[in-house]
């Protein structure tokens, strides 16, 4: 496998950074692109441990930190779940112009829904995966409740997400309103396979019901039994990548 570094712009012009793992042939059986999850980044164990384990099965993987995150531009403050579409767009799009469009799109957590919106705006797109997502955007807004209210009253205020700190903006709170409900979970028209933990105690797995119920066919469901959110185990992030070879291998 090959490992290299890439930037690409994003609608606003910020440069993104991003993570580009490829099989050893030259020609791989499919693209994949990878959001990671809420104030994570590119280099999270998961998405890392699943990148290598599908370049094996030669599947070439470009996982990329969203706009203000990691080491890609910009301010996280003046992003919001749209923008998250969109970098996932510019994303697909610099994959098309550079090696092959994107045939799969895998969203972690709340890039898990990013990628059941985005998914539906790429043609070349033809196997959507989802793992420990939530159905909506709006899952994310009671992180924010403590201090929603300077938020709003002043238009900006410092939140403590994960362990670290994060100016959120008004605009924020408005976006995650506007992604409240799954609806646009059935006009996606592409095989779909959710992957979810019954023990996860971030995303309820009762997020994995209402993404199926709202989800057209075909569409597929995984247990990823005592998994925690993140993953953390190499043996949980490799069985996805296992399973996802397999599930992909029947649309691809």
């Amino acid at each position: 496998m090959t490992k290299s570094r890439v930037e690409f712009e994003n609608a606003l012009g910020h440069n993104l950074a991003g993570l580009l793992e490829m099989p050893d042939q030259k020609n791989p059986r499919a693209m994949a692109l990878f959001a990671h999850c809420f104030t994570c980044g590119k280099d999270i164990v998961a998405a890392s441990r699943i990148a290598r384990a599908l370049a094996k099965h030669g599947i070439g993987v470009l996982r990329f930190d969203f706009t203000g995150l990691g080491s890609s531009d910009g301010d996280f403050a003046n992003t919001n779940f749209s923008s998250n579409i969109e970098d996932l767009l510019a994303a697909g799009e610099f994959l098309e112009e550079h090696y092959h469009a994107p045939r799969i799109i895998i969203g972690h957590s709340l890039g898990g829904a990013a990628v059941l919106a985005a998914a539906q705006r790429m043609p070349s797109v033809e196997a959507v995966a989802t793992i420990a997502a939530p159905a909506t955007a709006h899952h994310v807004r009671h992180l924010f409740d403590e201090r929603a209210s300077e938020i709003r009253e002043t238009g900006e205020a410092e939140v403590t997400l994960a362990g670290r700190r994060f100016n959120v903006k008004s605009q924020m709170l408005e976006d995650l309103k506007q992604w409240n409900t799954p609806d646009h979970i059935g006009n996606l028209r592409k095989a779909l396979i959710i992957f979810h933990s019954p023990v996860d105690q971030i995303v309820n797995i009762s997020e994995a019901a209402t993404i199926y119920q709202a989800a057209r066919h075909p569409k597929s469901f995984i247990s990823l039994d005592t998994a925690d959110h993140l993953l953390s185990k190499a043996e949980d992030a490799e069985y996805v990548a296992d399973m996802l070879v397999a599930w992909s291998s029947r649309y691809l």
